[in-house]
């Protein structure tokens, strides 16, 4: 356990995290008007689940890193069975069954504890692989890759058939990034981007050419996901249009707080960038994204400074998870993106999503500790 009392905790990371508590809370008790009437009580919820956030990061605190990495496959092992889980004890929501019902506390969505776990798993592997063969070969590194694809296959077919599919893409995007970073042969990322490319014409190519073969060979509920993906492309849909609307009618200032004059569905989690650029406008809006921005590049820099490989992994899995599901969010809302169901870290409403953020965060103060005690 660590003495807390001495914990040197940088500053530049926790107070971005303070502004986007008050910033979600803000926006989403401005939501309210457009929410309904039994999801009153989201502001008050999420101040509920940030404590609970700073808590559970406190706990990761006094654990210490070292401690967590030990238990990285007993994690792995627990994450794998909370999502099969699902399939026996699983609340169905909107033909996904996603999340477990826990009386008095809402849901929980183990897929997104998984995201941490499995950022865990990677850079403990990673880690040990670059220790034990500092100058690979390419049979090394070929059986070093089907061990990481075993490892992400399994929650990936688990999260998938939930269906999660935007869960699935945050995954083999931790997995892409953390092994960029590792240092592998860039040849394995054009044989890999080359087969997923193949995959997706084929997929594709089935789904324009004949639709009902289509359902046949993939099922209905893979229709549906590739149609709502496609919907972006010619900017259709309710969601969008209304959301397109709201954003454009702003102007410079918004429209003001708690002033919403145009409905769009899931104004609480995946159009909340549409709420507050409704609010205040594109000047708002600047500032919001400066500060991610500027969250980001403090994370980005911390990769940098420190020595330890395995805490270099865990910063670019965590890194590159916010940052795309960040430009994700961000992008659906303006039709720029596919709308995918990703949510805008520490700003949409969701009590998983957030917890599993501040574990994250956790992990990142441990390590920002390590290198403020080194420098110093």
């Amino acid at each position: 356990m660590k003495n807390i009392s001495k914990y040197k905790i940088d500053k530049s990371i926790l107070i971005p995290i303070f502004i986007f508590f008050i910033i979600s809370v803000l926006t989403l008790y401005g939501a309210t008007s457009i929410l309904p009437s039994y999801m009153d009580d989201l502001p008050y919820k999420q101040i509920l689940w940030y404590i609970g956030g700073f808590a559970l990061a406190y706990l990761v605190m006094t654990i210490g890193n070292t401690h967590i990495y030990r238990l990285t496959w007993f994690l792995y092992g627990l994450g794998i069975l909370s999502l099969l889980g699902l399939f026996f004890f699983g609340t169905s929501i909107n033909d996904a069954t996603c999340w477990y019902e826990i009386k008095g506390l809402g849901t929980l969505q183990p897929s997104e504890f998984m995201k941490i776990i499995l950022i865990i798993t990677l850079a403990s592997v990673i880690s040990k692989f670059n220790e034990d063969f500092p100058n690979p070969s390419i049979t090394e590194e070929f059986f070093f890759l089907i061990k990481i694809i075993l490892i992400v296959f399994v929650p990936s077919i688990l999260t998938f058939l939930e269906p999660d599919t935007g869960v699935v893409l945050i995954y083999l995007l931790i997995t892409l990034i953390m092994l960029f970073v590792s240092g592998i042969r860039y040849r394995w990322f054009l044989i890999l981007f080359g087969l997923l490319g193949l995959s997706v014409l084929v997929v594709l190519g089935v789904y324009f050419i004949n639709q009902d073969l289509f359902i046949k060979i993939f099922g209905t509920s893979f229709f549906l996901r590739v149609d709502r993906l496609l919907d972006w492309s010619n900017q259709s849909g309710y969601q969008l249009e209304n959301s397109l609307s709201s954003i454009g009618s702003a102007g410079l200032f918004g429209h003001g707080w708690n002033v919403n004059p145009i409905y769009f569905p899931e104004a609480g989690t995946d159009f909340i960038f549409a709420v507050f650029a409704s609010h205040f406008g594109f000047i708002g809006s600047v500032l919001l994204i400066g500060l991610i921005t500027f969250f980001d590049i403090r994370l980005i820099m911390m990769a940098v400074k420190t020595n330890k490989l395995v805490n270099k992994y865990i910063i670019a899995g965590v890194t590159g998870m916010l940052i795309y599901q960040q430009i994700q969010n961000i992008g659906m809302t303006f039709g720029l993106l596919p709308i995918t169901g990703i949510t805008l870290p520490f700003i949409s409403y969701g009590g998983s999503s957030l917890l599993s953020y501040m574990l994250a965060m956790g992990l990142i103060f441990n390590i920002s500790n390590e290198n403020m005690r080194y420098t110093n």
